[in-house]
């Protein structure tokens, strides 16, 4: 059906009569006869009886009416949610986040974000690198935040900061103040995050570039869990230094020396080749840069 039709006739079954639906439409009387004609001729029913004084609609134009209205309401309703997605007063973000960035850096931006955009509904999802990957090509994810390598055949990346993994351990530890070589720390079966964590990769790959293998005495994926088991069973653990910079101020947990190895990985911001961002996800974006460029990063 001619959405252009279906207009006319929608306009002339309000007005009541063919010279008025042409005025609201800002059109001739012939050009809405012809326009109501061809909608009759393609659907083989007559729509209005033709009165001295204006039309009436028939049972086919009553019943097409009832339709007509629902298209245009929903036309209405679709071009007002759009032009509020636009300004930003509705709509809804998914960003999928790895645990430091998730936990220890978005928190407060997203704060910011809805403080300034109260209408966007935003959801964070907490997952390790290759889930938000999975979220990002499957569109569950408008936005990724991920630590350390990612697929750059499928993702755009824009670099918000670094993050250095320490061995880190309780205060007293015995072998706080000691000069570890990475060898010993390598035999040491320390703590390491879950296979297939950005915290993880890095680390190994570190290890792997010295001509070690590192072997976890545990896999924990709870950043959180780590740090009590650093408390109660004296380990060391792999950790981000972002997600213990609180601990390290007061004391509790302490970086080790490891000589020869700084271990170190970007941060990055990252999105979907291919895929163009919505106006909530373009306004997060900015602002996350803003942060960076002011200082405010995750690092």
């Amino acid at each position: 059906m001619n959405f252009t039709h279906l207009f006319a006739f929608f306009e002339v079954a309000r007005a009541g009569s063919i010279s008025a639906g042409a005025e609201r439409l800002h059109v001739s009387q012939p050009a809405v006869t012809r326009e109501i004609k061809e909608l009759e001729d393609r659907l083989g029913l007559a729509l209005f009886d033709r009165l001295p004084r204006g039309v009436r609609l028939t049972d086919a134009g009553t019943m097409l009416l009832r339709y007509a209205e629902q298209i245009f309401s929903l036309a209405d309703a679709a071009e007002w949610e759009l032009k509020e997605l636009a300004g930003l007063s509705a709509g809804h973000l998914t960003i999928g986040a790895s645990a430091t960035l998730g936990v220890y850096f978005l928190p407060e931006l997203i704060a910011r974000f809805h403080a300034a955009h109260p209408q966007v509904e935003v959801d964070l999802v907490v997952a390790n690198t290759e889930r938000v990957e999975a979220g990002l090509r499957e569109h569950v994810f408008a936005l990724g935040f991920v630590e350390g390598p990612y697929d750059d055949a499928i993702l755009h990346a824009r670099p918000i900061g670094a993050d250095e993994i320490a061995a880190v351990s309780a205060a007293d530890h015995p072998q706080v103040g000691q000069r570890l070589s990475p060898r010993e720390l390598a035999e040491h079966a320390v703590i390491l995050r879950e296979p297939g964590s950005g915290t993880r990769a890095v680390v190994e790959n570190a290890y792997a570039s010295i001509g070690l293998q590192i072997e976890a005495a545990m896999s924990v994926s709870d950043t959180e869990a780590i740090k009590r088991m650093l408390v109660a069973e004296h380990s060391i653990a792999y950790i981000s230094s972002l997600s213990v910079k609180d601990e390290l101020r007061r004391g509790d947990l302490v970086v080790l020396v490891v000589d020869g190895l700084r271990i170190e990985r970007p941060l990055q911001m990252v999105w979907l080749k291919g895929r163009s961002l919505s106006p909530s996800a373009q306004a997060f974006f900015d602002m996350v840069l803003t942060s960076v460029a002011q200082g405010v990063a995750a690092a």
